[in-house]
């Protein structure tokens, strides 16, 4: 007798995978225009109305656009066609917005979703992070300095910690642990936005020569990159970057102690998580939305927790149904898009 599947057994992620493409192609025809608030409106437009056709009934627990007040799916909108399963729903539309407006690499569009009540959630605007991949798991501890991690997390990968290539937001408030880093002789690469993708790059075992993560950025991106790092066997630390007296008060009415250590199933305890993200500008894990003569190029990221598996998907789409969906404005020439 043939066993009935559960309401997770099925790939979600493939089906999350139209969410992503979607997004990135709406945004992808204003790349280098400067209007980062049009990109992510477009973003979420085309992301909202492609999970209205996932088969699921999904609650949107973490949200992009709430601390800086860009359109957004909000925080509690119930998104799906609501049928089985029930599942919680964490988005990006544009996981880089300002590197999108601005025509730079490395934004990408992202979904996770995972089994109802087991993403963190928070409004606190920002976490410190710690994100290795599966090697270096286990060994990790946010609390620890900075050259202890980077011993520690060196002798699991089998390196010398000068080997180590550590991912690190540029902002003024890495500075610190960017210095340290350089006084244990690993390199940094700094990037300007994007650490959803930056904690992916971070725990893939191939194709980046990336090591680890550190610093602080958003919490929404946190719990996002949680989902994909533990789909792909990595570990992850992070604890609520409390800045004000305001945030210390969301943190205390959420029940969230100041200082709290939360471990990667802290941020996602789900066992059935799914993921997709989907390049809109040219970067080191995804190329960019690409155009030819008739078709469109994605390139896109696909985990799925319960088999392990990590695909990476090429798909062309044609000009003329993207046109029919909205999602190549009738004024954009192929030709005047930038190519990436």
């Amino acid at each position: 007798m043939e066993m009935a599947l559960g309401p997770l057994d099925r790939n979600l992620a493939l089906e999350l995978l139209r969410v992503t493409e979607a997004a990135a192609l709406a945004a992808a025809p204003l790349q280098g225009r400067g209007d980062p608030e049009e990109l992510d409106q477009r973003a979420v437009d085309a992301m909202r109305s492609a999970l209205s056709a996932v088969d699921m009934r999904g609650t949107v627990v973490i949200g992009e656009g709430e601390k800086d007040q860009a359109p957004m799916l909000y925080f509690g909108e119930q998104v799906g066609n609501g049928m089985e399963p029930e599942v919680d729903v964490a988005v990006d539309p544009i996981d880089g917005t300002r590197l999108t407006a601005n025509g730079q690499p490395g934004a990408m569009a992202v979904v996770a979703l995972a089994d109802r009540g087991t993403m963190f959630t928070t409004h606190v605007p920002y976490m410190e992070k710690l994100v290795v991949g599966r090697r270096a798991r286990g060994v990790i501890d946010i609390e620890m300095p900075v050259a202890w991690n980077l011993r520690r997390i060196a002798k699991a990968e089998g390196l010398n910690p000068h080997d180590l290539l550590v991912v690190i937001l540029d902002r003024e408030r890495n500075r610190k642990i960017i210095e340290q880093v350089r006084e244990v002789g690993a390199r940094v690469r700094l990037i300007s936005d994007g650490d959803v993708a930056g904690a992916i790059m971070a725990a893939l075992e191939t194709k980046t020569g990336m090591h680890v993560l550190m610093g602080s950025g958003g919490a929404t991106e946190a719990v996002i990159a949680a989902c994909a790092v533990k789909a792909m066997g990595g570990d992850m630390q992070a604890r609520l970057l409390i800045r004000d007296e305001h945030e210390r008060e969301i943190a205390r009415q959420e029940g969230h102690p100041e200082g709290q250590v939360l471990t990667i199933d802290d941020l996602c305890s789900g066992e059935n998580i799914f993921f997709a993200a989907t390049g809109i500008t040219h970067g080191e894990l995804l190329a960019g939305v690409r155009y030819e003569e008739n078709y469109a190029f994605t390139h896109s990221l696909v985990l799925r927790s319960a088999s392990g598996t990590m695909r990476f998907v090429e798909a062309y789409h044609e000009s003329s149904k993207l046109r029919a969906k909205g999602l190549l404005p009738e004024q954009v020439m192929l030709g005047a898009v930038v190519r990436a």
